[in-house]
């Protein structure tokens, strides 16, 4: 009885922790990705205001993402349907924490020309 509880109890959270430790590390993947680049590309006050912004809409749009999987673990889908859902919203995951890193580079070469 204690194992049946338990496996359904796992297949529950299951998808949301796998999300949120994504999550977790997507953001500080994220948070390197921009303190380094801007740090190499010269990178002054307001260009770290930037950073500070983008973090904060990257940790909001986490949160939202990881409360959907919350929903959806309870909604009684089947594994099949959460597998696929999952395996999407990972890729989607990851390529916006790499993309969105990687745009300070053009938005530093902007800035270094306008402002020097």
């Amino acid at each position: 009885m204690a194992t049946k509880w338990n496996d359904g109890a796992t297949r529950r959270t299951g998808h949301a922790q796998r999300m949120s430790t994504h999550l977790a590390a997507a953001l500080v993947i994220f948070c390197l990705l921009q303190i380094f680049i801007v740090a190499r590309m010269g990178g002054s006050l307001l260009l770290h205001l930037g950073i500070i912004v983008a973090i904060g809409g990257f940790a909001v749009a986490a949160r939202g993402l990881e409360r959907r999987w919350e929903l959806l673990d309870r909604s009684g889908l089947p594994a099949h349907s959460l597998d696929l859902r999952f395996r999407r919203d990972l890729v989607q995951l990851w390529s916006a924490s790499i993309v969105g890193g990687l745009l300070w580079i053009p938005v530093a070469i902007i800035f270094r020309a306008l402002f020097g």
